[in-house]
């Protein structure tokens, strides 16, 4: 429904607006041919304008309720997942399959989450502190009083 009562002529033009693929050209070609007053012309023009503007307004509307709709269905997936995780590892299975899927927990990938415990030697910085230098040392094996190494998370696969 048109928020305006367009001519055939503008009405036209602006279904034309609302098929992607079309070429812009076409569109300017056939507002140029579209008989009529200036005035006449930036009404016709100033509708199409408005109410495309509506539309997309309609659309970023719908946008966020979906946004918010996939948030919501990831935070239950989530849910239901940690949920899984902690009934597994209270019950000490950490893997198994079924005729269906295979579940296992597992040490996350990356890299170790770094906690800096206290003031850190300038050999270990460059205008900040050098993050990397200092992981490097204790991956490998060096103790750094002022630094450690958290343990990596886990979580669950379903495959």
């Amino acid at each position: 429904m048109n928020l305006y009562q367009l001519t055939n002529d503008y009405e036209a033009v602006l279904n034309m607006l609302y098929e992607e693929d079309i070429d812009e050209q076409m569109v300017l070609d056939t507002l140029e041919s579209i008989e009529g007053e200036i005035e006449d012309k930036a009404d016709g023009y100033a509708k199409i304008i408005k109410e495309l503007l509506g539309d997309a307004e309609k659309i970023k509307a719908e946008k966020l309720r979906l946004e918010a709709r996939q948030k919501a269905f990831e935070n239950r997936a989530k849910l239901l997942k940690d949920n899984l995780q902690n009934t597994m590892t209270q019950l000490g299975k950490t893997k198994f399959k079924t005729e269906l899927f295979s579940f296992g927990i597992q040490k996350n990938g990356g890299k170790q989450a770094l906690t800096i415990d206290g003031d850190v030697p300038e050999e270990y910085k460059k205008l900040e502190t050098d993050t990397e230098k200092i992981r490097t040392a204790l991956e490998a094996g060096q103790e750094l009083p002022f630094a450690h190494l958290e343990p990596r998370g886990e979580s669950l696969r379903i495959r």
